[in-house]
């Protein structure tokens, strides 16, 4: 005889609130109060007749029981979640979006992205930017170029590039009274800051240049995209803080010159991550293909 099926709704509140550990970011996450996720969650617990969570204070930890049976409730939900991707989706396998930084978008993945187009015409690329980290499930995103150190649960990272850290500025900055000779005269010209990620950035190259940190607290202009950071440097406003992968392309075409020859490694790079567990698109594969090979300057 087969087995009935527990209640999807029950089922539903328990993948969120395994994954979450907690029941109101699980009702948060449905739409729900939480009251109603911990009704469905006891109603799923009377019917299956198994404990499932342990509930100690304000923590909640899984059962044994419970930990066997996630794997597989949650493997159910992914195969429904891509059945209905695929109905919906149609004609989008010739669709592929991608998440990226919109500095690192307009810096770096744009001015090369001709070269993917050209070498596959048949592929529509949709670039969306954001901060934030990508929610595959919900945001409708094939990759992500996401920075860190490539430590994702349940995603597949792809090394791409790592950065460098160094002054860069415009050539106007190297004549003059008070030209750019040595990391001192930083104190006649605005340091270009970049708040959020990388605003430690400028007080790390001080110290690594043994000049006193809190020349980075002198008076100048902060910007929240590095790529306005990086347009000030350009237009002879002041000096930036660059990166390899925001730069690179500027110092090549003589809008920028690096003064000094002092340079930090970045303690992370850039990864693409897409979802890992499922059956790959040749887009996607296309799409990681090239970009490892571009940012290895092979295209």
């Amino acid at each position: 005889m087969t087995a009935r099926l527990p209640s999807l709704n029950g089922l539903r509140a328990f993948e969120a609130a395994a994954r979450h550990l907690s029941f109101t970011l699980a009702a948060a996450e449905l739409n729900v109060t939480q009251t109603a996720i911990s009704h469905q969650i006891r109603r799923l617990e009377d019917e299956l007749g198994i404990r499932l969570f342990i509930r100690q204070n304000r923590a909640l930890a899984l059962t044994p029981e419970a930990r066997d049976y996630l794997p597989g409730v949650r493997a159910a939900f992914n195969d429904l979640r891509l059945a209905t991707d695929r109905l919906l989706r149609k004609d989008d396998d010739k669709v592929l979006t991608v998440s990226t930084l919109a500095s690192l978008a307009a810096k770096w993945l744009l001015p090369r992205l001709t070269d993917f187009q050209e070498q596959h015409p048949g592929i529509d690329v949709r670039i969306t930017t954001s901060t934030s980290l990508v929610d595959f499930q919900r945001d409708n995103v094939d990759a992500a170029i996401r920075y860190g150190r490539g430590q994702w649960p349940g995603l597949r990272a792809d090394w791409l590039m790592a950065d460098e850290l160094f002054p860069v500025c415009s050539p106007s900055l190297l004549r003059g009274d008070k030209a750019l000779r040595r990391p001192e005269d930083l104190r006649n010209h605005p340091l270009l800051h970049t708040s959020n990620a990388n605003s430690d950035d400028w007080r790390l190259w001080l110290t690594a240049a043994g000049l006193p940190a809190d020349i980075a607290r002198h008076p100048g202009i902060t910007f929240d995209m590095i790529f306005m950071t990086i347009q000030a440097a350009i237009d002879g406003i002041g000096v930036a803080m660059g990166r390899t992968s925001y730069v690179q392309d500027d110092i090549a075409k003589g809008r920028l010159v690096v003064p000094f020859k002092i340079a930090l490694p970045a303690d992370a790079g850039f990864y693409l991550v897409a979802p890992e567990g499922r059956r790959e698109a040749q887009k996607l594969t296309a799409f990681r293909q090239w970009m490892i090979a571009a940012t290895q300057n092979k295209t």
